[in-house]
């Protein structure tokens, strides 16, 4: 049985959002050589929070293409490490936006009420791609998901780095998508610092998730192999971690 088409406000970009999943079905087919395993682990429906690791401005995309759902998404506001011309997707589907180095408060208020209604998120845990091994997560997708208890679905995305240097190169990169098995619902207890360390731990729960769908020399902070893990050492540092995104004269464009 196929999952179903559960939405929470996709109705206003409905048309459009088809568009996009059929163009980036045909762009995967035209211009990438594509394995999707794991397919049987999508459930039925919502409320589902998708996470996936961040290697790549193609990622969003990618979750696009291999997922049954027109997905509402948390992203970053804006795209530095990507090329202008891809900016203009995430407008067209319509993505809550995150100003990184920010609380967020409106993108998470956002995304909490698409999964109370049983709706269906797309969230990069890490918070950006600044490197090809994963990371530490940010806050985001863990207090979404202790907040409202949905479940959580991890996706590897693997090979999405070479795709444009495999065209200019005149052939087709391999471009592997595993998805797992949805776990959840995860809850968190108390206040303060002991809240915080909770919501940390679930972040750490996603990405181990997720690491089990990726090649082990990648894994990053979340290898069993300490040789990997020194390797990643100084990747954890986030970009906007003293600064605000969009930040212009102390203001938030």
């Amino acid at each position: 049985m196929s999952p179903q088409r559960t939405g929470v406000g996709y109705s206003h970009r409905g048309l459009m959002r088809r568009f996009l999943q059929w163009l980036s079905r045909v762009g995967f087919r035209l211009l990438t050589n594509l394995e999707i395993y794991g397919e049987e682990n999508f459930p039925e429906s919502g409320p589902l929070i998708v996470v996936a690791n961040h290697f790549s401005f193609i990622d969003p995309p990618a979750l696009v293409r291999v997922v049954p759902w027109p997905l509402e998404f948390i992203g970053g506001a804006q795209m530095p490490f990507a090329p202008k011309i891809v900016t203009l997707i995430p407008r067209l589907w319509g993505v809550m936006p995150v100003y990184r180095g920010t609380g967020s408060r409106a993108a998470l208020r956002g995304g909490e009420e698409i999964l109370n209604a049983g709706g269906i998120l797309g969230v990069f845990p890490e918070g950006g791609f600044w490197t090809p091994v994963l990371r530490p997560a940010r806050p985001g997708a863990a207090y979404l998901a202790a907040r409202t208890g949905a479940k959580l679905l991890p996706i590897g995305i693997d090979g999405l780095t070479e795709a444009l240097p495999s065209l200019f190169r005149g052939r087709r990169a391999k471009v592997i998508l595993r998805v797992g098995k949805p776990f959840g619902p995860l809850k968190v207890s108390g206040k303060g610092r002991e809240r915080r360390e909770q919501i940390d731990e679930i972040g750490h729960q996603i990405m181990h998730r997720i690491a089990e769908l990726i090649p082990p020399e990648k894994r990053g902070h979340y290898s069993d192999d300490p040789a990997v893990r020194e390797a990643a050492k100084g990747t954890e540092v986030y970009p906007w971690a003293s600064q605000q995104e969009g930040e212009v004269n102390g203001m938030v464009e």
